[in-house]
């Protein structure tokens, strides 16, 4: 004769007495839209800066390569100041 198992499966949870207690209330979707963005920008900024020991310096020295790079882009639009070419 087969026994009848109960169908109580998942159910136990809530007989013991602080099982209310440990439920995790998840924020709104626009609060946890923004935390996942956060975690991912600081996630993206410690890989990008793995084995520096200074960031900020990095940082500086990358912003002032972009400035004089620039600078030479509109100089050489303006003013021509590359190569001349010469026949004779």
């Amino acid at each position: 004769m087969p026994r009848q198992l109960k169908k109580r499966m998942g159910m136990c949870l809530p007989c013991f007495g602080g099982a209310a207690d440990d439920v995790v209330v998840t924020p709104d979707p626009d609060t946890r839209r923004r935390q996942l963005a956060e975690a991912a920008e600081k996630r993206q900024k410690e890989t990008t800066y793995r084995g520096v020991k200074n960031p900020e310096a990095v940082e500086r020295k990358r912003k002032k390569q972009e400035e004089i790079e620039k600078q030479e882009m509109t100089t050489s639009v303006s003013g021509g100041g590359g190569l001349r070419w010469q026949v004779g």
